[in-house]
């Protein structure tokens, strides 16, 4: 069960059972086929592969498109870390004024304790963040899951 907010759905990663998935170690070929290797399928958990702190851990469904320039569309899957420190540049999922939203942080290095939330879609304003806003990092992105195959 998940929350759903104006740009984000957001769901908390179940740890209680190991998702074992069929995976190539030695990877697919980018460029030139190559041919099938034999006898080397293993299994991947992709809980253990993505998730580094399961207790600090969210994954959202990104709804919207102000972050379609950096790659982020709609439906895709985020995986947001509460435990990494937010640094300048981050993907993040931040809290303002009662609502959750997606974009880059950037400190403004004229005017301390200002923050600006920058979209990746010229179509979006960037949202100027002021000590009288209620506001929140909530967490960084550390992986997208791209959705390839729309609805």
């Amino acid at each position: 069960m998940g929350v759903k907010t104006t740009d984000l759905e957001i769901f908390s990663p179940s740890s209680e059972e190991n998702l074992q998935l069929t995976f190539v170690e030695e990877g697919v070929q980018a460029g030139f086929p190559s041919p099938a290797p034999e006898n080397t399928i293993l299994t991947l958990d992709l809980n253990k592969e993505l998730i580094q702190h399961p207790a600090a851990t969210f994954y959202a469904r990104v709804v919207g498109n102000s972050m379609i320039d950096a790659g982020v569309n709609e439906g895709d899957i985020l995986i947001i870390d509460r435990s990494i420190e937010p640094q300048n540049g981050h993907m993040v999922v931040c809290f303002v004024d009662g609502e959750f939203t997606l974009k880059f942080i950037r400190l403004d290095e004229k005017e301390k304790g200002i923050i600006w939330l920058i979209p990746a879609n010229p179509d979006f304003p960037k949202i100027k963040v002021t000590p009288e806003n209620e506001f929140m990092i909530w967490g960084v992105v550390s992986y997208t899951i791209k959705n390839r195959l729309k609805k």
